[in-house]
């Protein structure tokens, strides 16, 4: 077999950004979520069980993402860990398909999507921490920002097939051009909306060719089996936490990230949600607004990768963890009743094009920022175990990503005010854009804060 050259081993990692970015637009925001909504017909009903399904999801991954990063360092083979949890994101995402209308089994569809969710943050631990290998440090805010740019164009293609062909208006029973669903899909049974779980599935295993083929594994030096790499890596990450704080900035960065990319996720998660029970969007609307958000979250990661390679990621997290703030300070205020303290009448459009802007913001910040997070993690972890950090990194995510989702839920139930229940967004913006001023934009040499026998100790 000839060697992958490096230009098609990078289109090939862009690859599985392209693959696994439908599950966040088509069911974690913009197709799936909103159906939830009008199959449980309580907005905030939807919300609250979205926050808590959601959020042990988020729990599972948190515990066990630093365990596997630590593995697979010792194990080696990443490649085969990313199969492994590729078969939990097909049968996660497949399972979507029984969330019917006449028996809709919230605990059972919960369990598959978090199934598929818990698939696609383990595989992608690995493929982050492939990152370095694929070109110079100061190259790799580009690379990361044209990947995640790439996977928006994935997330943007996938929406509108969706909504052509497949998702159906729950008044009309026809997509958003006016066709009836393809295949013979019963409208009444919302079988074109549910087949956004199939389709999801397949076009993951489909778009996951090239990165199969192209991405390759250099021999890896003392690989241990697994049996072996479990029994010394579990102490040697316990070493790892217990000494962190010793990497300052390292330490303050994982603090950082784990508080604003929680509260973007929030808003990836209820942003469908939201507008449905608010606004009053339906599946179609909500698909368009992902659309919008998509095309300009594309845009701006590949924008904000190359100010990244430029400046540095810090600053580009800096600037769009403050944009993300005035968005969720401005959603708050958005309702079909009232825009920014303006009354409007029920059948005005302006709350619907301040919500549409505010979508594009929050696409275009989250994609900057998204890119620009994976390429500081680069920066601040030690290059001799780079999937550990980056389980390091997953834990950062997930460590309080149950947080969002849980007090959103909570707020929203104490409340019964979908409005008022976004509110610990805000919160969660702030502590992370005040935990960066810590973070050093190179990060720390690790030979100033550990010893010759282990990085971290």
């Amino acid at each position: 077999m000839s060697e992958v050259s490096p230009k098609r081993r990078v289109w090939g990692w862009y690859f599985y950004d392209f693959a696994s970015q439908p599950y966040h637009t088509l069911l974690i925001t913009f197709i799936f979520a909103p159906y939830v909504t009008e199959a449980l017909g309580d907005g905030s009903a939807a919300q609250a069980a979205w926050g808590y399904g959601v959020g042990i999801a988020g729990l599972i991954i948190a515990l066990l993402a630093p365990v596997l990063g630590a593995i697979a360092d010792r194990a080696g083979g990443r490649i085969r860990f990313i199969w492994a949890f590729s078969v939990l994101y097909v049968i996660g995402a497949w399972g979507l398909w029984l969330a019917t209308p006449d028996d809709f089994n919230l605990p059972l569809i919960l369990c598959f999507f978090g199934l598929g969710l818990i698939g696609m943050e383990f595989a992608t631990i690995f493929t982050n921490a492939m990152m370095p290998s694929l070109g110079d440090q100061d190259k790799l805010g580009n690379i990361s920002g044209s990947g995640w740019a790439f996977g928006y164009v994935g997330g943007v293609l996938a929406l509108a097939i969706m909504l052509v062909f497949f998702a159906e208006s729950a008044t009309t029973g026809k997509t958003f051009v006016g066709l009836s669903p393809i295949l013979g899909l019963d409208p009444e049974m919302r079988e074109g909306t549910r087949a956004v779980g199939p389709f999801t599935a397949i076009w993951f295993a489909v778009f996951m060719i090239p990165f199969f083929l192209w991405v390759k594994e250099g021999p890896a030096e003392n690989r241990q089996p697994i049996r072996v790499a479990v029994r010394g890596a579990l102490p040697e990450l316990a070493q790892t936490l217990r000494h962190l704080p010793q990497n300052r900035s390292l330490f303050a960065y994982l603090g950082s990230s784990m508080f604003y990319r929680d509260a973007l996720n929030g808003m990836y998660i209820f942003g469908g949600i939201y507008a449905s029970g608010v606004l009053g969007w339906t599946v179609i609307d909500v698909g368009v607004f992902g659309i919008l958000a998509a095309i300009s979250g594309a845009i701006f990661a590949k924008i904000g990768g190359i100010a990244d390679q430029k400046f540095g990621p810090k600053p580009v997290i800096v600037a769009n963890v403050l944009t993300l703030t005035c968005v969720a300070i401005a959603i708050v205020f958005v309702s079909r009743d009232m825009v920014f303290g303006i009354a409007v009448e029920p059948t005005s459009n302006l709350p619907d094009i301040v919500f549409y802007i505010l979508g594009a913001m929050i696409g275009a910040a989250g994609g900057a920022l998204q890119s620009a997070s994976r390429t500081m993690m680069v920066r601040q972890a030690d290059p001799r175990r780079t999937t550990e950090a980056f389980g390091l990194f997953a834990l950062a995510g997930k460590a309080t990503s149950f947080v969002a989702p849980l007090t959103i839920g909570f707020v929203t139930d104490l409340s019964g005010n979908q409005q008022l229940g976004i509110t610990p967004l805000i919160a969660l913006f702030l502590i992370g854009l005040f935990l960066l001023l810590w973070v050093k934009p190179n990060g720390e040499k690790f030979e100033q804060w550990s010893a010759p026998s282990s990085p971290f100790v």
